[in-house]
């Protein structure tokens, strides 16, 4: 099965970056810019952006970016340097990453949750030029002297005092051109061992990928997303602002994730698609007033990050009939989707990411490095128009993770005869109870259909007799949950071996990185130093 029916725009064979030849669409925009050109050439009177009272169309954002962009250029910045944005879900994240796009310059996106030797790390190694932060978060901004690359710090905040308005003073140039696979972005990987790592998104990786989006879910100008993920995150930016751009609709951006305020404001803002992660959607249906709130025009919930429970899956079904959800399997490495879901096989395909996306090769490699037979379990390998050229200023990195134009996920999964793709495991993630495969997505999705159970994690603890047994870090909705009724609702759908053998329950969220997911290295840590 493939996307034929779907109506994608053609494409053809072309290279990129250097030796890797891959299907590209034949008609789309030569820069980040050139696309935010076409959005304003198509729906320039159209809302473009909101985010609380402010309401901006497309036109006002791309006059708003190009004089900013004119600041930028009077600070001195060149085609090519690196922006730093350390900024929360807010207007002035879209202003400046529209603005460096229009000047040339790479932006380099920080989470708000870094704190200040991640960022100093991050600021050195990409040698950034200009930092854009929250005054709020001054105090995390290491001091000049370890950080001698950067040449301007700008203040952001909702008062006189933002120095970011200054910039907004300067007279418009022409936009500086830019090459496709010029790098526009660069995201750093959270990774599991060592320093993160600085994927470089191209124009042509951003531009595809959005173009997969809007084409692969049939958006248009009409279609509002609510931004709720953060911004910095590949989601946010490539699924929520560029993917807007391409089909030029309205972004609402959304402060901070809170349950209770993303139905009210996807109620009144007549929300039509996103994207966010299985728990967001979880943490809605549990709001006692979830059915007061009219959801009908929300047509598209796509999620990532983590396996949909099937649980949540029929809840939603059942509450938004005419919500169609939309698995997207992606990483920063491939700028986003990977595989895509169409909704219509949702329910059919209940235990798969879905089809690979247009353009999209994915093949199942075993551990000797070759390919394995439909249906058999190995390691996901990823090459289409969105992989990106490696890691910036790592090439021993880049040489590890890429072979012959292929990314290598690190996903334990399989492909079957009708090219759905499934996901079981992180590699490192896998836990072998004496020779026996227990992949933590299967055990977290039938805690998942609990209905005392908001989310969970199953980690690996070491036992000296089987090398590792099953251990679950569960979050429930009231003290009075025992693990017995837990066990036994994993023995009535689970094979014996998989059945958590240990259970720690709790009502604090799971530890989530800034993509959403999971840190199970933390909680291994916790269980570790709780053992000893």
């Amino acid at each position: 099965m493939d996307w034929s029916q779907h109506g994608i725009p053609p494409m053809r064979l072309e290279p990129r970056f250097g030796d890797r030849v891959v299907p590209a669409f034949v008609e789309r925009p030569g820069s980040l810019w050139a696309m935010i050109a076409e959005a304003v050439a198509l729906n320039g009177d159209g809302e473009a952006l909101v985010c609380g009272d402010t309401r901006l169309t497309w036109r006002e954002i791309a006059e708003l970016s190009a004089r900013v962009a004119a600041g930028f250029q009077k600070l001195g910045l060149e085609r090519g340097d690196r922006v730093a944005i350390l900024l929360g879900n807010r207007i002035e994240f879209v202003l400046t990453m529209f603005a460096a796009a229009h000047a040339g310059l790479v932006t380099v996106l920080l989470s708000t949750r870094q704190q200040k030797p991640e960022i100093a790390y991050v600021l050195n190694d990409c040698s950034a030029r200009l930092l854009v932060h929250e005054a709020s978060l001054a105090d995390r901004v290491p001091a000049a002297a370890d950080l001698p690359a950067l040449r301007h710090r700008i203040s952001v905040s909702d008062d006189s005092a933002s120095q970011f308005t200054a910039l907004r003073d300067h007279a418009a140039a022409a936009p500086v051109e830019m090459r496709e696979e010029d790098t526009a972005m660069i995201l750093y990987t959270s990774g599991t061992t060592g320093k993160p790592k600085g994927a470089m998104l191209a124009h042509c990786n951003i531009i595809h990928s959005s173009m997969v989006f809007a084409s692969s879910l049939k958006l248009t100008r009409a279609d509002r997303s609510i931004a709720a993920v953060p911004l910095a995150h590949v989601t946010g930016a490539v699924a929520n602002i560029t993917t807007m751009v391409r089909c030029a609709g309205a972004l609402i951006i959304m402060p901070e994730f809170k349950a209770s305020d993303y139905l009210k404001l996807a109620a009144r803002e007549r929300v039509t698609y996103t994207v966010m992660v299985p728990a967001m959607y979880n943490l809605c249906l549990l709001q006692p007033d979830f059915e007061s709130y009219d959801l009908s025009s929300w047509r598209i919930g796509g999620f990532g990050g983590a396996p949909m429970p099937v649980a949540t899956i029929e809840k939603l079904d059942a509450k938004i009939p005419g919500l169609k959800l939309a698995n997207c399997y992606g990483a920063t490495e491939t700028t986003s989707p990977s595989t895509i879901m169409p909704g219509e096989l949702t329910a059919a395909h209940i235990d798969s990411v879905g089809l690979p996306c247009p353009g999209a090769e994915i093949v199942v490699m075993g551990p000797d490095g070759r390919e394995v037979p439909r249906g058999e379990i190995g390691e996901l390998w990823i090459r289409s128009a969105s992989v990106i050229a490696g890691y910036w200023n790592n090439p021993e990195a880049t040489a590890d993770s890429f072979t012959a134009g292929f990314w290598h996920s690190g996903d334990l999964g399989s492909i079957d005869a009708d090219n759905f793709v499934r996901v079981f495991d992180r590699q490192k993630d896998m836990i072998n109870r004496g020779g026996l495969k227990i992949y933590s997505a299967e055990v977290e999705s039938v805690l998942a259909g609990h209905p005392d159970v908001i989310e969970s994690a199953i980690i690996a603890k070491p036992c000296p007799v089987l090398g590792e047994r099953v251990h679950a870090v569960i979050v429930v909705t009231r003290t009075e949950v025992n693990v017995e009724s837990l066990r036994a609702w994993c023995a009535e759908r689970l094979s014996d071996y998989k059945v958590p053998e240990t259970m720690a329950l709790t009502m604090t969220p799971l530890p989530r990185n800034a993509n959403g997911k999971v840190i199970k290295r933390q909680l291994r840590e916790s269980l570790s130093s709780a053992g000893a």
